[in-house]
């Protein structure tokens, strides 16, 4: 670890009182070393990981970390602070901040030195010793390890199965007597885990180690499979075959999840693994004792188990509900535009064309719009049966897809819907759950997930849809179409704005896809109605706003802005032409308070403006690219310019406001950001 941390990346008086700011401090030591290319992207790069899930660990540990392609090497810089910051813990704010900085294609062995401090993390002495050094040099030397050889220090090894495996050696396994002598005992309680999370470079390895030292106090023979960024190596199946219980402690799908099969097991977010291993072992022991085992796949869902287990039903509804838009979300793009190209290059009458498959000559333009408009038509088929499947899968994982497809097919059938396909979903993930939860014989374990499970859940799934709510599904249906059917006037401009406020606010969030969600839906049919068409090109109009005005304001008043803001700026102007909100994220991470409400302003403005102009958009996609497809296409583009001229001028005037600090002045002409490291926020130039 001798190259990935020095005293000039350790900060002992870190002034930050907050998690962002404190990143900040730290990864600009990174830039100063050219470990990172670009300050702010590195940060939202950050600042996503972080969304995923908070970093902060219970004894005051916060661990802020993300693979990043502005990273030229792993680099580790460390910050304590006096006050503490608040990373998200459950036990308080974190005093010792590890920002870890890891290229996007690292290779394995500095992924291995990195999982080995996260696991040295684990350790109270280390952890003390990091509460009292008194120099950076020290901290830095001591985080490396080079402290003198005999001083015991966790495993450190470039073999994750070594280090994995660490619990199964443990002498926990054998009974000392009062006289000092080993007496022999009944074979221990054998425990199988494996432990994963989104990044793979921290809490992998530090639930892998809490599971171990909790499993040698309880005397239970623990050996974690830890499923990380530098890969993972199987657990030998007989090793898994001989151990009494299973532990999930992970964030992301576990790999291979059938080897589990058949045992009790407790299947919880990375967190937990981190925070209450005794408590998960304690539990898995005594589901063993009452002989629950798992039948089909163990456990909760890849979805489901995104944070921790206690977590509220709501927050578990809204990720079932995005997992079947994002499957969703690629038909529509595909199916979209293909229909918007079969009516670009045929006209307005290619719907009513015959098949291609009986008529089709290679030299007709029609014949190829025709073509084009039947394909996308068969891909919008999918729309509502993948939703409904993957929301069921959200649900209930691979035994919930069966039903769930054939539920929202059904939902087609009696003309139900985009509402039917979200009720098919969620009902069929039900009906899975339920189902799960019986307790099964075991000759009929293997063929529960194949046979079973899908014939009862798809027969009970048909039956509710076709006989007790389907027709009232459907009757809501058909009123949301007339409603957005009869939208006129004042009402259609206000629903504009709101579309375009959501559009603005997460910048590709939930809030932005739930925006997103609902102009779709109304145009995933072959013959869209004209005011669903209108939500859609307000929707898009909107989206492409931030960006646009973000790579506008870097333009005019480019001294607002840093060198590396200023380059962002450039590759906006074509993210925000193509309808991808996304390349205003740097922007926001790095300027939250005044980026964001300004781009909402300018989104609601477009979107109520392109209501007001009455534009029409067959395509869910494309941006500045498919202005042909759209109806009226001048009273578009200057809805989005109108936008983009709001959101630029707010965001220069509100910088301006801040750089009337005193001494800015001479920071702004630099065209760099000044260093900082007493200011809780750094001069940008």
């Amino acid at each position: 670890m001798s190259d990935m941390i020095t005293a000039d990346l350790v900060d002992l008086d870190l002034s930050a009182d907050t998690k962002e700011a404190a990143a900040r401090a730290l990864a600009e030591r990174m830039v100063a070393l050219g470990r990172v290319t670009d300050l702010d992207g590195f940060l939202a790069d950050v600042a996503a990981r972080e969304a995923q899930m908070p970093t902060g660990l219970d004894g005051g540990i916060g661990i802020p970390h993300c693979r990043s392609e502005h990273v030229t090497e792993p680099t580790l810089a460390f910050g304590r602070s006096a006050d503490g910051i608040d990373f998200g813990a459950a036990d308080g704010p974190a005093d010792l901040i590890f920002l870890i900085a890891a290229p996007a294609g690292a290779d394995d062995a500095h992924l291995t030195i990195l999982s080995s401090l996260a696991r040295q993390l684990m350790n109270s002495e280390f952890t003390d010793a990091l509460r009292s050094v008194g120099d950076t040099a020290a901290a830095a030397a001591l985080i490396r390890g080079d402290e003198p050889e005999e001083a015991e220090t966790p495993v450190e090894t470039g073999s994750e199965d070594t280090v994995a495996s660490a619990g199964a050696a443990s002498p926990a396994a054998a009974t000392v007597t009062d006289d000092g002598a080993e007496a022999p005992e009944e074979r221990p309680f054998r425990i199988v885990a494996v432990t994963s999370c989104p990044t793979g470079i921290a809490h992998t390895y530090m639930a892998a180690e809490s599971l171990e030292n909790a499993g040698r106090e309880a005397g239970v023979e623990v050996t974690v499979e830890t499923q990380g960024s530098a890969g993972f190596t199987r657990l030998d199946p007989e090793v898994i075959a001989a151990a009494d219980a299973v532990i999930f402690a992970h964030d992301v799908p576990v790999r291979e999840k059938e080897r589990f099969l058949g045992k009790p097991t407790v299947d919880v977010g990375v967190k937990a693994g981190i925070n209450r291993p005794a408590e998960l072992i304690t539990e898995v022991r005594e589901k063993a004792a009452r002989g629950e085992v798992t039948s089909g796949s163990p456990g909760a869902t890849p979805v489901e188990r995104t944070g921790e287990s206690g977590e509220g039903y709501g927050t578990k509804l809204r990720k079932w509900l995005m997992s079947g838009v994002s499957y969703m979300v690629p038909f529509v793009a595909a199916g979209g535009l293909l229909i918007a190209l079969g009516f670009a290059i045929g006209g307005y009458k290619v719907d009513k064309a015959p098949s291609v498959m009986d008529h089709f000559l290679w030299t007709q333009a029609d014949s190829w719009a025709a073509l084009l408009f039947q394909i996308g038509g068969v891909a919008f088929g999918f729309l509502v049966p993948v939703l409904a499947g993957y929301i069921a899968y959200g649900m209930a994982d691979r035994p919930g897809l069966v039903p769930g497809f054939v539920g929202g097919s059904i939902a087609l059938t009696i003309n139900a819907g985009f509402l039917g396909g979200l009720a098919a979903g969620l009902i069929a993930g039900g009906v899975v759950i339920a189902i799960q939860k019986v307790n099964i014989p075991a000759a009929l374990r293997g063929i529960m997930p194949v046979v079973v499970i899908p014939l009862i859940s798809s027969a009970i799934v048909g039956f509710l849809m076709f006989v007790v709510i389907g027709k009232p599904i459907a009757e809501a249906q058909k009123g949301m179409t007339d409603w957005l059917n009869g939208l006129s006037g004042s009402n259609a401009i206000l629903l504009g704005a709101l579309l375009g406020l959501m559009m603005c606010f997460d910048l590709g969030g939930p809030v932005n896809k739930v925006a997103y969600t609902f102009a779709t839906a109304g145009i995933a049919v072959s013959n869209p109605s004209d005011s669903a068409m209108k939500i859609m090109a307000a929707v898009m109009a909107a989206g492409m706003v931030p960006p646009l005005a973000m790579a506008l304001a870097t333009t005019v008043r480019g001294k607002l802005f840093n060198q590396t803001e200023r380059e962002n700026g450039k590759a906006a102007w074509v993210l925000g032409a193509s309808f991808i909100s996304e390349g205003a994220i740097p922007f926001a991470a790095a300027d939250p308070l005044r980026v964001i409400p300004a781009s909402m302003a300018g989104g609601a403005i477009t979107g109520s403006l392109s209501m007001a102009f009455g534009a029409t958009l067959r395509a869910p996609h494309g941006g500045i690219f498919v202005v042909p497809l759209i109806g009226n296409p001048l009273l578009y583009l200057v809805a989005i310019a109108a936008g983009v001229c709001v959101t630029t001028a707010l965001v220069v005037v509100l910088k301006g406001m801040r750089k009337q600090a005193p001494g800015a002045a001479t920071a702004a002409g630099e065209g760099t950001a000044a260093p900082a490291a007493d200011s809780k926020q750094p001069v940008a130039a």
